[in-house]
């Protein structure tokens, strides 16, 4: 990676390539805390690579999401139209608590016994999270009466989003899932994103019902909650590959609707990162790995629940754990420290080209012939990942060189 002679080390969330002698460093799979301690402080070369985005929490974190998308949404509807704004109909109501309270109450008040959500925007792993459906527990929640004692000794209130809760899931064997999904972005300045074509489906571990608002082995599929659950058994885990969901869903309703309902999921994908794309600030050090999370309705509808800015790279099994070195190791290939790529490339191991300040197209598609109704992205989500083949053909023999 250097001249100069390195040493590696493990960081809070991977390997930082470190010069000995003067403390310097070359690539950085950091958290989010150091960034937010260091990155302002860092002097970085030309050739440094650094894993978040200075301000990456306008996607990541939940209220930001939302607010980000709603501005956006305005802006589509105001200079193209109401059918290209519906395109970013695909996050919930939501409310930001406490400043947007009167307005959720409001909204409360027009859909009388539905299910809503609540979030804090800035924890993961679904610490925080409960369900209501009377607005008599928000304002228990509100005066601190179901709130824990960490909470209550805080100075500042919490912010928390108030969402409105998809009481229709898309079950399999009676349970509730939803998908996580990796996409990488290189740039925002052209806006440059890749797709990886595997992931997995996170299921709950209780069969699903709205009579249990309360039990969160019901209603929540995060894996650090799952695995806390009495009938958790970690050899079967709660997961299945993005491969054979796509399988599954494939075999019971057909190719060209599975097709569709994976086309809309890309659209999540583009929408949400030009949503932001005027926001975040663009730095040539900086890319992000985000971990997506869909849940899809009983109508095929697939739904924006949140972005995660350091997706868990935790294995909860061994195809799981494979799955992710495979992640890792491609993202690197991306990133590129050791300048073996064209920058031409449309697919790199398991992740494929999918915005490259532009739609890609895959390779099969006639661009004289191609209309706005047969446009076909160049997305492979849940399809064969041959990627050992694929990197075998791209990447040439490192050249032999002399040391320094």
């Amino acid at each position: 990676m250097s001249k100069n002679k390195t040493a590696g080390y493990k960081g809070p969330y991977g390997y930082q390539k470190r010069r000995e002698g003067d403390g310097e460093w070359d690539f950085n799979w950091c958290d989010v805390g150091w960034l937010r301690e260091n990155f302002d402080h860092s002097y970085m070369e030309e050739h440094v690579r650094i894993c978040h985005f200075r301000n990456h929490y306008e996607l990541t974190r939940k209220n930001l999401m939302v607010k980000n998308l709603k501005r956006y949404r305005k802006t589509l509807e105001r200079e193209a139209g109401r059918i290209e704004a519906s395109k970013c109909d695909f996050f919930p109501r939501t409310f930001e608590l406490p400043s947007e309270y009167h307005l959720f109450v409001e909204e409360f008040k027009r859909s009388p016994g539905s299910t809503w959500i609540m979030k804090p925007v800035a924890r993961s792993q679904g610490k925080g999270i409960f369900l209501f459906q009377k607005l008599k527990d928000i304002m228990d929640w509100k005066k601190d009466g179901s709130r824990s004692e960490e909470q209550r000794d805080e100075t500042q209130v919490e912010s928390y989003v108030a969402q409105r809760y998809i009481e229709n899931p898309y079950l399999i064997s009676g349970r509730k899932f939803d998908l996580r999904v990796y996409v990488l972005v290189t740039s925002y300045i052209p806006l440059k994103a890749w797709l990886y074509r595997d992931g997995f489906a996170r299921f709950s571990s209780t069969r699903f019902s709205l009579t249990s608002i309360d039990d969160q082995y019901v209603h929540l599929t995060n894996v650090a909650v799952q695995k806390t659950a009495p009938d958790y058994d970690p050899e079967k885990g709660c997961k299945w590959q993005m491969q054979q969901l796509r399988r599954y869903l494939t075999a019971r309703h057909g190719t060209e609707t599975i097709e569709a309902l994976f086309k809309d999921v890309d659209n999540i994908f583009v929408r949400s990162l030009q949503s932001v794309q005027k926001v975040i600030i663009n730095d040539k050090h900086c890319f992000e790995l985000y971990g997506y999370d869909i849940l899809l309705d009983q109508d095929l509808k697939p739904w924006l629940i949140e972005v995660n800015a350091s997706p868990s790279l935790t294995a909860s099994s061994q195809e799981d754990y494979e799955m992710k070195c495979c992640l890792l190791e491609d993202t690197l290939h991306i990133v590129d420290m050791e300048g073996r790529l064209t920058g031409r490339e449309k697919r790199v191991g398991g992740y494929d080209l999918m915005w490259n300040d532009g739609p890609v197209y895959r390779e099969d598609v006639n661009l004289e012939t191609l209309g706005s109704a047969c446009f076909t992205a160049n997305t492979h989500l849940g399809c064969v990942n041959d990627r050992k083949k694929q990197l075998r053909q791209l990447l040439k023999p490192f050249p032999s060189k002399k040391r320094i």
